[in-house]
């Protein structure tokens, strides 16, 4: 009895990791399908794309729509700029939210509770696109850099995930000892805290890095200059003049519009590629500072 009783389990255990193997294969699928489909259409020949032929290997290989990209001079432009918004902006989120979260994760602080109540508000209620834009303007930020990085200098979300981290991860006998052996907050936080808080920083780098290098909305509304617009404003600008030359050009209307149909999808990978490279330097940090930071606590 009891033999088949084991026999049984082994059984279940192998559908059951039969079910589980089938659903990861076919999450993978689903997830690198789009990816695989981009990189081969952006290299294909437009014609071939549209009617359907392309479904996984490229087709036709041509470099036309890469060599009208990267022709363009805002496209470098937009690179560098996009890269030191990226750097200035991630570094002033890092350190404001960190100065932001550990006092807040101190059982010590007087009025913890309220503050984290009104903090938590502004995830919900905020005042709207015209007074900030107008709060940013009285700043004198307009057409500057600092518009960008400085009123989303703390996001709520990653805030209330680093706190938790701190209270969650870090025993707070460890804090009361280095407070005994006559170490100051700040030397506890620099010293004792960030040592131990490499997973959450992480998690915070990946999450307010890929913010900035996606974020198109902030400089459409601040940014006038075009030699100050991120790489995701020109590539929208690019992107909209290759549709408008298509359908305005009399001359050739259909070499446009395939064209700016490849345009499309070289504008992704483009936008994109950083990004992932990226991911795979913090991947080790990233699950355990996402599943201890926003679950524990």
């Amino acid at each position: 009895m009891q033999e088949q009783t084991i026999k049984k389990r082994k059984s279940d255990e192998k559908i059951f990791d039969a079910v589980v193997n089938a659903l990861a294969i076919l999450i993978v699928v689903v997830v690198l399908y789009p990816l695989i489909f981009i990189v081969s259409a952006s290299f294909s020949d437009p014609a071939l794309v549209l009617n359907g032929e392309v479904i996984l290997l490229p087709k036709q290989i041509t470099l036309e729509a890469y060599r009208n990209v990267f022709q363009n001079d805002q496209i470098w432009n937009g690179y560098g700029n996009t890269i030191l918004y990226t750097a200035v902006g991630t570094v002033i989120n890092l350190i404001m939210t960190t100065l932001a979260a550990y006092p807040l994760s101190r059982p010590d602080l007087p009025g913890r509770g309220i503050i984290m109540f009104f903090v938590t508000l502004t995830m919900f209620f905020s005042g709207g696109l015209i007074p900030s834009y107008l709060l940013v303007k009285n700043l004198g930020m307009v057409d500057t850099m600092w518009a960008l990085v400085i009123p989303g200098a703390i996001a709520t979300y990653n805030l209330i995930v680093m706190r938790t981290y701190f209270q969650s991860s870090i025993p707070w006998e460890i804090q009361e000892a280095a407070h005994i052996d006559g170490c100051s907050n700040w030397k506890l936080l620099t010293h004792v805290i960030l040592p131990l808080s490499k997973p959450i920083l992480a998690v915070m780098i990946l999450f307010y890095a890929v913010g900035h290098w996606n974020s198109f909305f902030n400089a459409l509304i601040y940014i006038r200059s075009k030699d100050m617009y991120p790489l995701q404003l020109v590539l929208r600008e690019v992107l909209m003049v290759s549709q408008a030359d298509a359908v305005d050009s009399n001359a050739g209307l259909e070499s446009k519009i395939l064209l700016a149909e490849s345009i499309k999808y070289v504008v992704i990978i483009i936008s994109s590629l950083p990004v992932l490279l990226m991911y795979p330097f913090v991947q080790k940090h990233f699950v355990k500072g996402v599943m201890i930071g926003s679950l524990k606590g």
